[in-house]
Protein backbone atom coordinates (compact mmCIF):
# COMPACT_ATOMS: atom_id res chain seq x y z
CA UNK A 1 0.00 0.00 0.00
CA UNK A 2 1.34 3.42 -1.01
CA UNK A 3 1.36 5.79 1.93
CA UNK A 4 1.90 9.54 2.11
CA UNK A 5 5.36 9.08 3.58
CA UNK A 6 6.26 6.63 0.80
CA UNK A 7 5.30 9.17 -1.85
CA UNK A 8 7.14 11.98 -0.09
CA UNK A 9 10.31 9.88 0.21
CA UNK A 10 10.85 10.59 -3.50
CA UNK A 11 11.93 13.96 -4.91
CA UNK A 12 9.49 16.79 -5.53
CA UNK A 13 8.59 16.44 -9.27
CA UNK A 14 10.23 19.68 -10.43
CA UNK A 15 11.27 18.37 -13.86
CA UNK A 16 7.75 17.27 -14.72
CA UNK A 17 6.47 20.71 -13.74
CA UNK A 18 9.07 22.42 -15.95
CA UNK A 19 8.09 20.25 -18.93
CA UNK A 20 4.42 21.01 -18.35
CA UNK A 21 4.97 24.77 -18.26
CA UNK A 22 7.25 24.79 -21.31
CA UNK A 23 4.79 22.71 -23.34
CA UNK A 24 1.95 25.09 -22.51
CA UNK A 25 4.01 28.15 -23.44
CA UNK A 26 5.11 26.59 -26.74
CA UNK A 27 1.52 25.71 -27.62
CA UNK A 28 0.28 29.24 -26.93
CA UNK A 29 3.24 31.47 -27.79
CA UNK A 30 5.53 29.59 -30.16
CA UNK A 31 9.27 29.04 -29.73
CA UNK A 32 10.32 28.69 -26.10
CA UNK A 33 14.02 28.38 -25.44
CA UNK A 34 14.47 28.81 -21.70
CA UNK A 35 12.59 29.37 -18.46
CA UNK A 36 14.33 31.41 -15.77
CA UNK A 37 13.24 31.84 -12.16
CA UNK A 38 14.85 33.24 -9.03
CA UNK A 39 14.34 32.24 -5.41
CA UNK A 40 13.43 34.80 -2.78
CA UNK A 41 16.36 36.84 -1.50
CA UNK A 42 17.62 36.81 2.05
CA UNK A 43 16.90 40.21 3.56
CA UNK A 44 17.87 41.75 6.88
CA UNK A 45 15.33 43.15 9.28
CA UNK A 46 15.40 46.93 9.09
CA UNK A 47 17.85 48.44 11.59
CA UNK A 48 18.94 44.94 12.60
CA UNK A 49 21.53 42.37 11.55
CA UNK A 50 19.12 39.40 11.60
CA UNK A 51 17.41 37.86 8.60
CA UNK A 52 13.74 38.55 7.97
CA UNK A 53 11.44 35.50 8.10
CA UNK A 54 11.95 33.65 4.81
CA UNK A 55 9.15 32.63 2.47
CA UNK A 56 10.17 30.96 -0.77
CA UNK A 57 8.79 32.30 -4.03
CA UNK A 58 6.14 29.85 -5.14
CA UNK A 59 6.92 29.85 -8.91
CA UNK A 60 10.56 29.02 -8.13
CA UNK A 61 9.61 26.20 -5.76
CA UNK A 62 7.21 24.77 -8.37
CA UNK A 63 10.14 24.23 -10.75
CA UNK A 64 12.70 23.13 -8.14
CA UNK A 65 11.26 21.89 -4.84
CA UNK A 66 14.09 23.94 -3.32
CA UNK A 67 13.74 26.11 -0.22
CA UNK A 68 17.17 27.78 -0.47
CA UNK A 69 17.26 31.58 -0.64
CA UNK A 70 19.28 33.49 -3.29
CA UNK A 71 19.12 30.56 -5.72
CA UNK A 72 17.95 30.41 -9.36
CA UNK A 73 16.86 27.85 -11.95
CA UNK A 74 17.08 27.59 -15.73
CA UNK A 75 15.17 25.11 -17.87
CA UNK A 76 16.67 24.48 -21.32
CA UNK A 77 13.57 23.47 -23.25
CA UNK A 78 15.33 22.01 -26.28
CA UNK A 79 17.68 19.82 -24.21
CA UNK A 80 15.06 19.10 -21.53
CA UNK A 81 17.70 20.11 -18.98
CA UNK A 82 16.91 21.64 -15.58
CA UNK A 83 19.78 23.48 -13.90
CA UNK A 84 19.68 24.73 -10.32
CA UNK A 85 22.01 27.54 -9.28
CA UNK A 86 22.93 27.89 -5.60
CA UNK A 87 24.90 30.66 -3.89
CA UNK A 88 28.66 30.12 -3.71
CA UNK A 89 30.33 29.70 -0.33
CA UNK A 90 30.73 32.96 1.58
CA UNK A 91 33.69 32.33 3.94
CA UNK A 92 32.54 35.01 6.37
CA UNK A 93 29.08 33.46 6.77
CA UNK A 94 30.40 29.94 7.43
CA UNK A 95 31.59 30.88 10.90
CA UNK A 96 28.02 31.84 11.84
CA UNK A 97 25.86 29.49 9.79
CA UNK A 98 28.08 26.55 8.91
CA UNK A 99 28.80 25.19 5.46
CA UNK A 100 25.98 25.54 2.91
CA UNK A 101 24.84 22.77 0.58
CA UNK A 102 27.41 21.75 -1.99
CA UNK A 103 26.38 21.26 -5.64
CA UNK A 104 26.66 17.48 -5.24
CA UNK A 105 24.47 17.50 -2.12
CA UNK A 106 21.88 19.68 -3.88
CA UNK A 107 21.89 17.36 -6.90
CA UNK A 108 21.00 14.45 -4.60
CA UNK A 109 18.19 16.39 -2.93
CA UNK A 110 16.37 17.94 -5.88
CA UNK A 111 14.86 16.72 -9.14
CA UNK A 112 17.30 18.61 -11.38
CA UNK A 113 19.89 17.58 -13.95
CA UNK A 114 22.73 19.89 -12.88
CA UNK A 115 23.67 22.16 -10.01
CA UNK A 116 26.02 25.12 -10.51
CA UNK A 117 26.86 28.20 -8.49
CA UNK A 118 24.94 31.40 -9.27
CA UNK A 119 28.11 32.91 -10.76
CA UNK A 120 27.47 30.69 -13.81
CA UNK A 121 23.94 31.88 -14.64
CA UNK A 122 24.84 34.22 -17.50
CA UNK A 123 27.23 31.75 -19.14
CA UNK A 124 24.55 29.05 -19.01
CA UNK A 125 21.89 31.31 -20.53
CA UNK A 126 24.29 32.45 -23.27
CA UNK A 127 25.07 28.81 -24.08
CA UNK A 128 21.37 27.99 -24.48
CA UNK A 129 20.85 30.98 -26.79
CA UNK A 130 23.86 29.96 -28.90
CA UNK A 131 22.71 26.34 -29.17
CA UNK A 132 19.36 27.53 -30.46
CA UNK A 133 20.92 30.04 -32.89
CA UNK A 134 19.15 32.92 -31.17
CA UNK A 135 15.78 31.79 -32.55
CA UNK A 136 14.02 31.06 -29.27
CA UNK A 137 12.57 33.23 -26.51
CA UNK A 138 13.42 33.33 -22.83
CA UNK A 139 10.68 33.56 -20.19
CA UNK A 140 11.05 35.06 -16.72
CA UNK A 141 8.92 37.00 -14.23
CA UNK A 142 8.90 40.78 -14.12
CA UNK A 143 10.41 42.15 -10.94
CA UNK A 144 12.07 38.82 -10.15
CA UNK A 145 15.22 39.09 -12.27
CA UNK A 146 18.42 40.41 -10.70
CA UNK A 147 20.15 43.30 -12.44
CA UNK A 148 23.24 41.25 -13.26
CA UNK A 149 21.28 38.55 -15.14
CA UNK A 150 21.39 38.93 -18.93
CA UNK A 151 19.43 37.19 -21.69
CA UNK A 152 21.91 37.93 -24.45
CA UNK A 153 21.42 36.05 -27.70
CA UNK A 154 17.73 35.17 -27.27
CA UNK A 155 15.30 36.32 -29.94
CA UNK A 156 13.16 37.93 -27.21
CA UNK A 157 12.56 37.97 -23.47
CA UNK A 158 9.03 37.77 -22.05
CA UNK A 159 8.26 38.83 -18.47
CA UNK A 160 4.44 38.52 -18.27
CA UNK A 161 3.69 34.98 -19.45
CA UNK A 162 5.57 32.67 -17.08
CA UNK A 163 3.87 33.71 -13.84
CA UNK A 164 0.43 33.31 -15.39
CA UNK A 165 1.27 29.89 -16.85
CA UNK A 166 2.58 28.59 -13.53
CA UNK A 167 -0.46 30.00 -11.74
CA UNK A 168 -2.82 28.12 -14.05
CA UNK A 169 -0.78 24.90 -13.90
CA UNK A 170 -0.84 24.89 -10.11
CA UNK A 171 -4.62 24.41 -10.07
CA UNK A 172 -4.29 20.73 -11.01
CA UNK A 173 -2.08 18.88 -8.55
CA UNK A 174 -0.07 15.73 -9.17
CA UNK A 175 0.09 12.83 -6.70
CA UNK A 176 3.13 14.27 -4.93
CA UNK A 177 1.40 17.59 -4.33
CA UNK A 178 -1.72 15.85 -3.03
CA UNK A 179 0.52 13.91 -0.62
CA UNK A 180 2.04 17.18 0.63
CA UNK A 181 -1.42 18.63 1.18
CA UNK A 182 -2.55 15.47 2.96
CA UNK A 183 0.52 15.63 5.21
CA UNK A 184 -0.23 19.26 6.07
CA UNK A 185 -3.83 18.28 6.82
CA UNK A 186 -2.88 15.31 8.98
CA UNK A 187 -0.55 17.43 11.10
CA UNK A 188 -3.07 20.27 11.30
CA UNK A 189 -5.81 17.86 12.39
CA UNK A 190 -3.65 16.74 15.32
CA UNK A 191 -3.02 20.40 16.12
CA UNK A 192 -6.76 21.14 16.11
CA UNK A 193 -7.28 18.31 18.59
CA UNK A 194 -4.52 19.77 20.77
CA UNK A 195 -6.20 23.19 20.62
CA UNK A 196 -9.56 21.68 21.44
CA UNK A 197 -8.13 19.98 24.52
CA UNK A 198 -6.32 23.17 25.56
CA UNK A 199 -9.67 24.95 25.55
CA UNK A 200 -10.76 22.97 28.61
CA UNK A 201 -8.45 24.91 30.93
CA UNK A 202 -7.40 27.95 28.87
CA UNK A 203 -8.16 31.39 30.26
CA UNK A 204 -7.16 33.36 27.15
CA UNK A 205 -7.40 32.85 23.39
CA UNK A 206 -3.61 32.94 23.07
CA UNK A 207 -3.26 29.73 25.09
CA UNK A 208 -5.37 27.89 22.52
CA UNK A 209 -3.35 29.41 19.66
CA UNK A 210 -0.12 28.36 21.36
CA UNK A 211 -1.36 24.77 21.67
CA UNK A 212 -2.14 24.69 17.95
CA UNK A 213 1.17 26.17 16.81
CA UNK A 214 3.17 24.01 19.22
CA UNK A 215 1.55 20.84 17.93
CA UNK A 216 2.28 21.88 14.33
CA UNK A 217 5.95 22.58 15.00
CA UNK A 218 6.41 19.34 16.93
CA UNK A 219 5.03 17.35 13.97
CA UNK A 220 6.94 19.06 11.15
CA UNK A 221 4.94 22.15 10.19
CA UNK A 222 7.28 24.87 11.34
CA UNK A 223 5.38 27.56 9.44
CA UNK A 224 1.70 28.43 9.53
CA UNK A 225 -0.31 28.70 6.32
CA UNK A 226 -1.65 32.01 7.63
CA UNK A 227 -2.04 33.82 10.93
CA UNK A 228 -4.41 31.61 12.98
CA UNK A 229 -7.88 32.84 13.89
CA UNK A 230 -8.75 31.97 17.50
CA UNK A 231 -11.96 33.87 18.15
CA UNK A 232 -14.06 33.35 21.28
CA UNK A 233 -17.71 34.32 21.70
CA UNK A 234 -18.94 37.18 19.56
CA UNK A 235 -15.46 37.63 18.06
CA UNK A 236 -16.27 34.60 15.90
CA UNK A 237 -18.37 36.95 13.75
CA UNK A 238 -15.15 38.64 12.54
CA UNK A 239 -14.04 36.57 9.54
CA UNK A 240 -10.30 37.32 9.71
CA UNK A 241 -10.05 38.03 13.43
CA UNK A 242 -6.35 38.34 14.37
CA UNK A 243 -6.23 39.56 17.98
CA UNK A 244 -6.22 36.12 19.63
CA UNK A 245 -5.75 37.73 23.04
CA UNK A 246 -9.16 38.09 24.64
CA UNK A 247 -10.01 36.54 27.99
CA UNK A 248 -12.31 33.52 27.94
CA UNK A 249 -14.22 34.75 30.97
CA UNK A 250 -16.39 37.82 30.46
CA UNK A 251 -15.29 40.31 33.12
CA UNK A 252 -18.64 42.08 33.10
CA UNK A 253 -20.69 38.98 33.84
CA UNK A 254 -18.10 36.58 35.25
CA UNK A 255 -19.35 33.93 32.82
CA UNK A 256 -17.07 31.76 30.69
CA UNK A 257 -17.59 32.19 26.96
CA UNK A 258 -19.37 29.30 25.35
CA UNK A 259 -17.23 28.55 22.29
CA UNK A 260 -14.12 29.33 20.22
CA UNK A 261 -13.85 29.39 16.44
CA UNK A 262 -10.39 28.17 15.34
CA UNK A 263 -9.38 28.74 11.71
CA UNK A 264 -5.80 27.50 11.41
CA UNK A 265 -3.56 25.30 9.31
CA UNK A 266 0.07 24.30 9.20
CA UNK A 267 2.29 24.64 6.14
CA UNK A 268 4.31 21.58 5.13
CA UNK A 269 7.13 22.20 2.62
CA UNK A 270 5.23 25.23 1.25
CA UNK A 271 1.89 23.33 0.92
CA UNK A 272 -0.98 24.55 3.08
CA UNK A 273 -3.78 23.19 5.19
CA UNK A 274 -6.75 25.47 5.91
CA UNK A 275 -9.15 24.05 8.50
CA UNK A 276 -11.84 25.63 10.66
CA UNK A 277 -13.52 24.11 13.69
CA UNK A 278 -15.70 25.44 16.52
CA UNK A 279 -15.21 24.03 20.01
CA UNK A 280 -17.45 24.24 23.10
CA UNK A 281 -15.55 25.59 26.09
CA UNK A 282 -17.92 24.02 28.61
CA UNK A 283 -17.76 20.55 27.07
CA UNK A 284 -21.11 20.92 25.34
CA UNK A 285 -22.40 23.47 22.87
CA UNK A 286 -24.86 26.06 24.12
CA UNK A 287 -28.33 25.39 22.63
CA UNK A 288 -28.21 28.29 20.15
CA UNK A 289 -24.65 27.48 19.06
CA UNK A 290 -25.60 23.85 18.58
CA UNK A 291 -28.54 24.82 16.36
CA UNK A 292 -26.36 27.00 14.14
CA UNK A 293 -23.61 24.36 14.10
CA UNK A 294 -26.09 21.78 12.81
CA UNK A 295 -27.13 24.09 9.96
CA UNK A 296 -23.53 24.84 8.96
CA UNK A 297 -22.58 21.17 9.07
CA UNK A 298 -25.58 20.40 6.84
CA UNK A 299 -24.47 23.16 4.45
CA UNK A 300 -21.04 21.60 4.22
CA UNK A 301 -22.28 18.01 3.96
CA UNK A 302 -24.64 18.75 1.07
CA UNK A 303 -22.07 20.86 -0.78
CA UNK A 304 -19.30 18.27 -0.50
CA UNK A 305 -21.68 15.54 -1.70
CA UNK A 306 -22.14 17.17 -5.14
CA UNK A 307 -18.44 17.72 -5.83
CA UNK A 308 -16.75 16.07 -8.80
CA UNK A 309 -14.91 17.02 -11.97
CA UNK A 310 -16.70 19.70 -13.96
CA UNK A 311 -18.99 21.03 -11.25
CA UNK A 312 -19.48 24.81 -11.46
CA UNK A 313 -18.38 26.31 -8.13
CA UNK A 314 -21.00 29.08 -8.41
CA UNK A 315 -23.70 26.40 -8.24
CA UNK A 316 -22.21 24.80 -5.14
CA UNK A 317 -22.01 28.20 -3.44
CA UNK A 318 -25.67 28.83 -4.28
CA UNK A 319 -26.57 25.44 -2.80
CA UNK A 320 -24.91 26.44 0.47
CA UNK A 321 -27.14 29.52 0.64
CA UNK A 322 -30.23 27.41 -0.06
CA UNK A 323 -29.42 25.08 2.83
CA UNK A 324 -28.69 28.04 5.12
CA UNK A 325 -32.02 29.64 4.28
CA UNK A 326 -33.93 26.44 5.02
CA UNK A 327 -32.16 26.08 8.37
CA UNK A 328 -32.68 29.68 9.42
CA UNK A 329 -36.35 29.52 8.41
CA UNK A 330 -36.81 26.45 10.59
CA UNK A 331 -35.33 28.33 13.58
CA UNK A 332 -37.63 31.28 12.95
CA UNK A 333 -34.75 33.66 12.30
CA UNK A 334 -35.98 34.30 8.77
CA UNK A 335 -39.48 34.89 7.39
CA UNK A 336 -40.82 34.32 3.89
CA UNK A 337 -40.35 31.63 1.25
CA UNK A 338 -37.03 29.99 0.41
CA UNK A 339 -37.11 31.24 -3.17
CA UNK A 340 -37.97 34.80 -2.17
CA UNK A 341 -35.21 34.92 0.45
CA UNK A 342 -32.72 33.53 -2.06
CA UNK A 343 -33.67 36.02 -4.77
CA UNK A 344 -33.50 38.93 -2.32
CA UNK A 345 -30.05 37.70 -1.16
CA UNK A 346 -31.12 38.00 2.50
CA UNK A 347 -28.90 35.04 3.50
CA UNK A 348 -25.79 37.08 2.55
CA UNK A 349 -26.28 39.00 5.81
CA UNK A 350 -25.54 35.76 7.68
CA UNK A 351 -23.16 34.14 5.17
CA UNK A 352 -21.24 37.05 3.58
CA UNK A 353 -18.14 35.28 2.23
CA UNK A 354 -17.50 32.77 -0.52
CA UNK A 355 -17.91 29.03 0.06
CA UNK A 356 -14.22 28.34 -0.50
CA UNK A 357 -11.08 28.78 -2.57
CA UNK A 358 -8.36 26.78 -4.26
CA UNK A 359 -5.67 25.47 -1.94
CA UNK A 360 -2.05 24.59 -2.62
CA UNK A 361 1.21 26.45 -2.08
CA UNK A 362 -0.89 29.45 -1.09
CA UNK A 363 -3.90 29.41 1.19
CA UNK A 364 -5.88 31.36 -1.39
CA UNK A 365 -4.24 29.56 -4.28
CA UNK A 366 -3.90 30.63 -7.89
CA UNK A 367 -6.26 30.10 -10.82
CA UNK A 368 -9.64 30.86 -9.27
CA UNK A 369 -10.44 33.91 -11.43
CA UNK A 370 -12.63 35.72 -8.87
CA UNK A 371 -14.71 38.70 -9.89
CA UNK A 372 -14.67 41.16 -7.01
CA UNK A 373 -16.50 43.70 -9.21
CA UNK A 374 -19.55 41.43 -9.46
CA UNK A 375 -22.66 43.44 -8.60
CA UNK A 376 -24.37 40.32 -7.23
CA UNK A 377 -23.37 40.43 -3.56
CA UNK A 378 -23.94 36.68 -3.18
CA UNK A 379 -21.02 36.00 -5.54
CA UNK A 380 -18.85 39.10 -5.07
CA UNK A 381 -16.40 37.43 -2.68
CA UNK A 382 -16.42 33.98 -4.27
CA UNK A 383 -12.74 33.27 -4.95
CA UNK A 384 -13.32 30.54 -7.57
CA UNK A 385 -15.57 31.25 -10.57
CA UNK A 386 -15.10 28.24 -12.81
CA UNK A 387 -15.79 24.54 -13.27
CA UNK A 388 -13.63 22.43 -10.97
CA UNK A 389 -11.05 20.23 -12.74
CA UNK A 390 -10.02 16.83 -11.43
CA UNK A 391 -6.83 17.23 -9.44
CA UNK A 392 -7.78 20.57 -7.95
CA UNK A 393 -8.07 21.04 -4.18
CA UNK A 394 -10.69 23.40 -2.81
CA UNK A 395 -11.82 24.42 0.64
CA UNK A 396 -15.48 23.97 1.58
CA UNK A 397 -16.10 26.42 4.40
CA UNK A 398 -19.70 27.50 4.90
CA UNK A 399 -20.51 29.67 7.87
CA UNK A 400 -23.29 31.55 9.63
CA UNK A 401 -22.41 34.72 11.53
CA UNK A 402 -24.17 37.20 13.75
CA UNK A 403 -22.33 40.42 12.99
CA UNK A 404 -24.20 43.55 14.04
CA UNK A 405 -22.29 45.67 11.52
CA UNK A 406 -23.74 43.61 8.67
CA UNK A 407 -27.16 42.61 10.01
CA UNK A 408 -28.29 45.89 11.62
CA UNK A 409 -28.47 47.77 8.27
CA UNK A 410 -30.60 44.94 6.86
CA UNK A 411 -32.96 45.15 9.84
CA UNK A 412 -33.38 48.88 9.20
CA UNK A 413 -33.93 48.43 5.47
CA UNK A 414 -37.64 49.00 4.69
CA UNK A 415 -37.68 46.28 2.05
CA UNK A 416 -35.38 43.63 3.54
CA UNK A 417 -35.92 44.13 7.28
CA UNK A 418 -39.24 42.26 7.20
CA UNK A 419 -37.46 39.02 6.34
CA UNK A 420 -35.53 38.83 9.64
CA UNK A 421 -37.25 38.14 12.96
CA UNK A 422 -35.49 40.62 15.26
CA UNK A 423 -37.03 39.11 18.38
CA UNK A 424 -35.66 35.64 17.67
CA UNK A 425 -32.34 37.12 16.52
CA UNK A 426 -31.68 38.52 20.01
CA UNK A 427 -31.02 34.99 21.30
CA UNK A 428 -28.22 34.38 18.76
CA UNK A 429 -25.86 37.36 19.02
CA UNK A 430 -23.73 35.55 21.60
CA UNK A 431 -23.08 32.72 19.12
CA UNK A 432 -20.75 35.02 17.20
CA UNK A 433 -20.06 32.78 14.24
CA UNK A 434 -19.84 29.15 13.23
CA UNK A 435 -17.68 28.03 10.32
CA UNK A 436 -16.66 24.48 9.41
CA UNK A 437 -13.92 24.04 6.80
CA UNK A 438 -12.41 21.00 5.11
CA UNK A 439 -9.93 20.63 2.22
CA UNK A 440 -11.36 18.61 -0.67
CA UNK A 441 -9.48 16.94 -3.53
CA UNK A 442 -11.65 16.86 -6.66
CA UNK A 443 -11.55 13.60 -8.64
CA UNK A 444 -13.10 12.53 -11.94
CA UNK A 445 -16.07 10.84 -10.32
CA UNK A 446 -16.29 12.58 -6.97
CA UNK A 447 -14.04 13.87 -4.23
CA UNK A 448 -11.59 12.95 -1.49
CA UNK A 449 -11.68 14.76 1.85
CA UNK A 450 -8.10 15.40 2.97
CA UNK A 451 -9.18 16.75 6.37
CA UNK A 452 -9.49 14.36 9.30
CA UNK A 453 -10.04 16.81 12.19
CA UNK A 454 -13.15 15.83 14.21
CA UNK A 455 -16.24 17.84 13.31
CA UNK A 456 -19.45 16.01 14.27
CA UNK A 457 -21.07 17.38 17.39
CA UNK A 458 -20.61 14.05 19.17
CA UNK A 459 -16.88 13.87 18.34
CA UNK A 460 -16.19 17.47 19.28
CA UNK A 461 -18.12 17.37 22.56
CA UNK A 462 -16.53 14.07 23.53
CA UNK A 463 -13.03 15.52 23.10
CA UNK A 464 -14.02 18.77 24.80
CA UNK A 465 -15.15 16.84 27.87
Amino acid sequence: MTTVDTILAAKYPAKAHARRIAASIKAKHGACGALYLEAQKNRLIEDNDEDMPFRQRRPFFYLTGCLLPDAAVVYDVQKDQLTLFIPPIDPESVIWSGLPLSPDEAKDLYDVDRVFYTTEINATLAGIAKDQAGQAAAYAIEGQVSEHVKFEGFASTHLTVLKEEIGEARVVKDAYEIALLRKANDISAEAHIAALKAGKTATNEREVEAAFIGACIARGCREQSYHPVVASGESGATLHYVRNDRELVDRATGKRKTSILIDAGGEYQTYCADITRVIPLAGRFAPETRQIYEIVLQMQTECIAVLKEGVLWDDVHALAHRVAIRGLLKLGLLRGSEDELFEKRVSVAFFPHGLGHYLGMDTHDTGGHPNYEDKDKMFQYLRVRRNLPAGSVITVEPGIYFCRFIIDPILKDPELGKYINAEVLERYWAVGGVRIEDNIHITKDGYENLTTAPKTIEEVESLAQ
